[in-house]
């Protein structure tokens, strides 16, 4: 399972969720800011306090340019699949 936290006027994020939609890759998306969510509160889930902070399958990977990383490796689908 991918999610993505995210907030609005994020350009990162967006490019993220391109991808994961070009690639057909299901993703639910959490919008810190829609949810109240604090930095500080991202910060203590993801070890990070940007957005975006994406987990695939309960391990964040980062944000945006590890995902791309990951896909250019093609590592992506290994990791979604557990593999």
């Amino acid at each position: 399972m991918v999610k993505i936290y995210t907030s609005n006027w994020c350009g990162y994020c967006n490019a993220a969720k391109n991808l994961l939609n070009k690639l057909d890759i299901q993703f639910e998306e959490i919008n810190i800011e829609e949810i109240n969510m604090s930095r500080q509160d991202l910060l203590n889930l993801t070890g990070e306090y940007t957005v975006p902070q994406i987990s695939i399958n309960n391990s964040f990977i980062g944000g945006y340019q590890e995902l791309q990383i990951l896909y250019q490796n093609n590592k992506l689908e290994k990791i979604i699949n557990g593999k």
